[in-house]
């Protein structure tokens, strides 16, 4: 069997601005909402049998207290905001499993979730369904990989070495050296992506990079000031690299049979009908 592990906050925001709005009988804007179960079911249709979708049920997690600057949901529309809880409601009403994630992030329960799903040797693909450079992290082989619903590529270990320079197991420390602007930590001065993947390829994780950038051996320009920055600052890059460290000790699921879609529940039809009856709006949303 294979197992879709979908970005439901991803998903989210992807529908809400690449759709116009659609205003429901009550006055909420539910397009997003009906963009991703759509997205979801067609899944589905196309033969997907095991699947969950992880959100992020509050935006803040564990990590805004490590790091002030930390993405919060500031910012965030209300009209988007307000299509979460909705968007869990429906995908559990279609029968689908939801992690709707609080002290921890979306991203998190798909780490989690690929790590147990890997645990069950009849379990042949792991497909983490995001384009969120973190989940690189997870990529194992051919086996656990990392698909781009939206542009349709599919990222195995060869593709994340080949993209980013270092193997999965490094993509926190390269995260922790050039940041990562999207989750607000800013890495440390001085490092890019080219230098910090030519440093990484070889020394792998941060407590292996010699203090002395004599002993390198790698084409990094201004290494010297590189080697000082990292030295001086390597206690900030630990914390970044903990921030970008994804948990995989979360229990979701006893057994991957639970990610199994048995059909909609009875609940379903009646909020089937509020999507359906929502009135579509001509105005289109500008990406922020």
């Amino acid at each position: 069997m294979n197992i879709h592990l979908v970005d439901g906050t991803y998903e989210l925001f992807r529908h809400y601005y690449a759709l116009p709005p659609a205003i429901d009988e009550n006055g909420l804007d539910v397009a997003a909402v009906r963009g991703v179960l759509a997205s979801v079911l067609g899944m589905l249709k196309d033969g997907a049998t095991h699947l969950a979708v992880a959100t992020d049920h509050v935006i803040e997690s564990f990590r805004n207290r490590l790091w002030s600057a930390y993405k919060t949901g500031e910012g965030i529309e209300a009209a988007l905001l307000a299509q979460f809880s909705l968007l869990e409601e429906v995908l559990s009403a279609a029968g689908v499993l939801v992690w709707p994630m609080v002290e921890f992030e979306a991203d998190d329960a798909l780490a989690a979730g690929a790590a147990a799903a890997a645990g069950d040797s009849r379990v042949e693909q792991i497909i983490i369904c995001t384009p969120d450079k973190d989940l690189a992290q997870c990529v194992i082989g051919t086996r656990i990989v990392q698909l781009n619903r939206r542009t349709r590529v599919t990222f195995d270990e060869p593709a994340v070495i080949k993209k980013f320079g270092v193997p999965p197991a490094s993509i926190p420390d390269y995260l922790a050296l050039v940041g990562d602007a999207a989750d607000g930590y800013p890495g440390l001065a001085g490092w890019g992506a080219k230098s910090a993947a030519a440093v990484l390829a070889k020394y792998r994780h941060l407590e292996f990079i010699p203090p002395d950038f004599r002993q390198w051996s790698v084409n990094a320009a201004n290494a010297g000031a590189l080697a000082s920055i990292l030295s001086k600052e390597r206690d900030l890059a630990m914390l970044f690299r903990t921030l970008a460290t994804l948990r995989t000790d979360i229990p979701l699921f006893n057994d991957v049979d639970q990610l199994k879609w048995n059909g909609p529940t009875p609940a379903f039809a009646q909020l089937g009908v509020r999507l359906d009856a929502a009135v579509t709006e001509k105005k289109r949303r500008h990406f922020r």
